[in-house]
């Protein structure tokens, strides 16, 4: 009987003539077993992390960037850690600013999983390959990272085909985002960080606004999510404003149905930042500017100017 050794069909031979060798460099079952090899070491040796998307919001066509970007799903997905040694980077650095962390890490995906369990799932900015742009949550340590350089050539085509996605990222530096992704320790960043607004209340409200709520001016539309809400002192911070509530108007709770109306507000002091002095700056700033003469350059902002 005699043997024989048949390559896979599609495999090509040392053949120089045959058109079909410049498209492909091995069998679909030899980049079949590699890409398996490849999905088996990083469920090994990866780490477990949430990949989360950027929804834009309002993107600016000139700049290619958008300042409301929202973040309102987290994919968990197993990735492999470049550096097993710790974060890449500078880490804790002392510039003229203060002190700034600059960790960095690469982060490595299977594109087979990474189709499977982020990019089937959910919408993305750009279909099929991570995104610079979005997050990645390593619930390890509890770092948020962002995308910054997605590299599609590394390794290099073995067997005639890319088999992983590997995310350059730094530390994410938030700057006002909206985060409700169902994580709670990542959504904490924005209740943490976000610019957050006091609003005094009249006495004679009714119920009792709950934090998370989105609450909505009756008068001027604007919506807010509550941080919290104390009915002794009738004070309600909120964040994510869409815009500026009027004085008076009445506020209502999407989900507690609480109503009550607003007595005052002051859209310069940051109640989430202890170092924030932007009130104390414009309450000072009286005795310096004369604020009577017409400003060309229109209003910058008072503790009672309800346009800003």
């Amino acid at each position: 009987m005699a043997i024989t050794n048949t390559p896979a069909q599609d495999y090509v031979q040392s053949d120089y003539s045959n058109s079909a060798r410049l498209n492909i460099n091995g069998s679909a079952q030899e980049q079949k077993f590699i890409e398996n090899l490849i999905v088996e070491t990083i469920e090994i040796y990866g780490q477990d992390i949430y990949y989360v998307p950027r929804t834009l919001v309002n993107r600016d066509t000139v700049f290619g960037e958008d300042s409301d970007s929202k973040f309102e799903s987290a994919k968990a997905i197993r990735a492999y850690v470049n550096n097993v040694e710790g974060w890449e980077g500078q880490g804790e650095l002392l510039s003229k600013f203060g002190v700034r962390i600059e960790d960095k890490t690469t982060f490595i995906f299977s594109r087979d999983k990474f189709k499977e369990h982020v990019d089937d799932s959910t919408v993305l900015n750009v279909e099929g390959r991570p995104n610079e742009g979005d997050l990645i949550w390593f619930p390890t340590t509890k770092h948020l990272f962002q995308i910054m350089f997605v590299e599609a050539e590394k390794p290099f085509y073995q067997l005639g085909k890319g088999y992983v996605w590997e995310c350059q990222c730094e530390l994410f530096e938030y700057s006002d985002e909206e985060i409700d992704t169902g994580i709670t320790d990542l959504d904490n960043i924005e209740t943490a960080f976000a610019n957050a607004i006091t609003v005094g209340l009249v006495a004679g409200g009714s119920g009792a606004f709950t934090a998370g709520e989105t609450v909505t001016g009756g008068t001027s539309n604007v919506t807010a999510e509550v941080k919290s809400f104390d009915a002794a002192t009738r004070t309600l911070i909120v964040i994510n404003r869409s815009g500026t509530f009027s004085v008076p108007e009445t506020i209502t709770g999407g989900t507690s149905s609480a109503s009550w109306t607003t007595a005052t507000y002051n859209t310069i002091q940051n109640t989430n930042s202890e170092y924030d002095q932007n009130n104390d700056f414009e309450t000072a700033d009286n005795d310096i500017i004369d604020f009577t003469e017409t400003n060309p350059f229109g209003t910058v902002g008072s503790v009672t100017d309800s346009t800003i």
